[in-house]
């Protein structure tokens, strides 16, 4: 057993545990299920957790993979675990897993339309993040689409491949927010949100979901996931992304700070105009 597998918090000693006994050098992915996540536990002397789902949820988007597994990615590759089927799970190498806002991209301002009332009620930060998206507007800025709210807190199934038994399978996914756009020309878009606040953080696996359920539930539209994130401050980080060849990058990401309008300069608008003109 590897000294990660004996320290950490214990949803890392049993990602470390089943991989130990798992990875051989060379494989891109490791399969698990929920009964090896049980044994794995047992086996460290710890008693059956009570909901496996918050282990595989706090691997994904709360805590690091432990330092052995990390260790074990190639240059330019990490891990991270993908849904694999009924009960199963799947730590493959991908390109891109967490995604933090950049350090240095430029701010721009937005005059704060937010109605108060909806930001003094609002009862946490995701529904804080999903309010000033909303009533911003940010997504028609950040897309120069005509985007509409569709639903909120959005759950379905996704059919996916079973890794183990290699029959279809299906998994449960949620999407925060779902919006449908549209563009001059008229063309219809489906624009999945994923919104992270506080310590949580945005995965590669969130957008890998919305990548399927579009395609999936709304196959005759073009599908533009988009997640937000709150930095420091109150700023809003926005990322779109793409997929090409089962690989996900980050196609474009923009910063926002909402302020009074009359924090708004003329040399801040003058600056605005002149990015602007230049992009078109």
């Amino acid at each position: 057993m590897s000294d990660t597998a004996s320290s950490g918090t214990l949803a890392q000693r049993i990602a470390a545990r089943i991989f130990d006994e798992k990875f051989r050098p060379g494989q891109v992915e490791v399969p698990f299920t929920r009964d090896e996540i049980i044994a794995a536990a047992e086996g460290l002397g710890e008693k059956r957790p009570k909901n496996l789902g918050d282990i595989v949820y706090s691997l994904r988007y709360r805590t690091p993979l432990p330092g052995s597994i990390r260790e074990a990615a190639p240059p330019g590759l990490e891990w991270a675990i993908f849904p694999g089927g009924n009960a199963v799970y799947v730590l493959r190498l991908v390109p891109l897993n967490m995604i933090e806002p950049r350090p240095g991209l430029s701010m721009v301002k937005i005059p704060d339309a937010t109605p108060g009332v909806i930001a003094k009620y609002t009862m946490s930060d995701e529904q804080a993040l999903l309010a000033r998206v909303r009533y911003n507007r940010l997504l028609d800025v950040f897309t120069g689409l005509a985007c509409y709210s569709l639903q909120s807190h959005l759950r379905t199934t996704i059919n996916i491949d079973d890794v183990i038994s290699g029959n279809e399978s299906s998994s449960q996914v949620e999407t925060d927010e779902l919006y449908i756009g549209l563009d001059t020309h008229g063309a219809h878009y489906v624009l999945p949100v994923q919104a992270k606040g506080g310590t949580d953080v945005l995965s590669v696996i969130q957008i890998w979901q919305d990548f399927r359920g579009a395609e999936q539930k709304f196959p005759e539209l073009r599908p533009r996931p988009v997640a937000a994130q709150f930095m420091e401050a109150g700023d809003i980080a926005l990322f779109e992304f793409a997929e090409r060849d089962g690989e996900i990058t980050i196609a474009r990401e923009r910063h926002y700070r909402l302020v009074d309008a009359d924090q708004l300069s003329p040399e801040d608008l003058h600056s605005y105009r002149a990015i602007s003109e230049l992009d078109t």
